[in-house]
């Protein structure tokens, strides 16, 4: 195959398009499935199944089976808009999810449900012997995140818990380029994260709150550039949403991190942003700077004699992450599809992440610096 220019070779849609027209397709190598398509069940149709649901069905490579809703409003929505009366995706509420367990032609879960649910959906997939790949967090705490990844090694099946963010092209390219040393020595990694529009009262009720809901994001994405766990972390939280209060949690929230080698994160979030979904991260280090700004709908300017005015930003997350949802499934499917493939968010590092947020939340309600120790499996990245 013809080496691209490395301009080309940044061009990922190209590269995408050139795959398709050259008819590649992925290894199938040792697949878990036998013909190299993966049948599956989501489970939850909200906020982000419903992405994940249409980034699976258009996908040559899964076979919908399942999908698990309990409103019923819901799971009419999708039959009409994607004609699922004949096909063969059976679309049943909460209480045929262990019909789905029972099909052998399942080979993966989506757990796409509310944060509480996602402990018992997990383990009963599991023991099932399905692969799963859930939104994170796996669970509510460290110690049953470790017993699921526990039992998903026993039972020699994928767990994979969703940490877009890695799979944006950005963020990524950012990500290698630090690993190739392009700034140097790493002095300050800067995320700034502000929701929009504001969640609805509903799912904030039942998210985990802004840490182990919104901040594991960017102190996955930090530690991620790095490399490396902070060893003490600080915090400052506020509600100052009136239509908030009834929540015993934050809507501002400041971190710092202090990593080993002297690195420092600031992650800067909020839960409204009136001006779109403000998504950055900043690596500064000794020989220069890499940043990843905010992303438009299109690169339109009009330019009069009052100025320039170009787009507003991309208004939501199904909007800016669109791409790494796409790309986290294809990794998931290549777990799946060649046991050659090495996961690229590992049990150790869920965990760190779990931990972290802990931590950071601690330090927000008593107001005081957190220390984190770490030991030798702990540590391993």
């Amino acid at each position: 195959m013809k080496v691209l220019p490395p301009n080309a070779r940044a061009d990922f849609k190209y590269c995408e398009y050139l795959s398709q027209m050259n008819g590649m397709v992925r290894s199938v190598k040792g697949s878990s499935t036998g013909n190299g398509i993966v049948g599956a069940a989501i489970v939850g149709l909200g906020r982000i199944g419903s992405i994940h649901f249409e980034g699976l069905y258009r996908n040559p490579r899964v076979n919908v089976l399942y999908c698990i809703e309990e409103s019923l409003e819901r799971r009419a929505a999708v039959s009409t808009k994607w004609h699922l009366e004949n096909s063969s995706c059976k679309l049943r509420g909460q209480e045929s999810f262990q019909e789905a367990l029972d099909d052998s032609r399942v080979h993966a879960v989506f757990i796409c449900t509310p944060t509480f649910t996602h402990e018992a959906l997990t383990m009963r997939a599991l023991e099932a012997g399905k692969a799963v790949f859930c939104e994170k967090p796996v669970a509510r705490d460290y110690k049953t995140i470790a017993a699921c990844y526990d039992l998903a090694k026993a039972q020699n099946v994928p767990l994979f818990c969703a940490f877009n963010r890695r799979f944006d092209p950005g963020l990524s390219d950012i990500h290698r380029r630090v690993r190739a040393g392009e700034v140097g020595y790493l002095s300050v990694v800067k995320t700034c994260s502000r929701d929009s529009p504001i969640p609805a009262i509903e799912y904030l009720r039942t998210s985990g709150g802004i840490f182990h809901d919104c901040a594991v994001h960017d102190l996955d994405l930090i530690c991620w550039v790095v490399g490396d766990y902070p060893d003490r972390v600080s915090s400052f939280g506020s509600l100052l949403n009136p239509k908030l209060k009834e929540l015993d949690d934050f809507d501002t929230v400041q971190i710092a991190l202090h990593f080993p080698s002297g690195i420092i994160g600031l992650i800067d979030l909020s839960r409204n942003s009136c001006y779109g979904y403000d998504q950055r991260l900043e690596v500064f280090g000794s020989q220069g700077l890499l940043s990843c700004g905010n992303m438009k709908p299109t690169a339109v300017v009009h330019e009069s004699d009052t100025g320039a005015h170009a787009q507003p930003m991309w208004y939501s997350f199904a909007s800016r992450y669109e791409r790494a949802y796409k790309n986290e499934q294809e990794h998931f499917l290549d777990l799946l599809l060649d046991k050659d493939t090495e996961t690229i968010v590992s049990k150790n590092q869920t965990l760190a992440i779990t931990k972290i947020a802990s931590a950071c939340e601690e330090s927000a309600r008593n107001g005081k610096m957190v220390s984190l120790q770490w030991d030798t499996e702990e540590l391993s990245y």
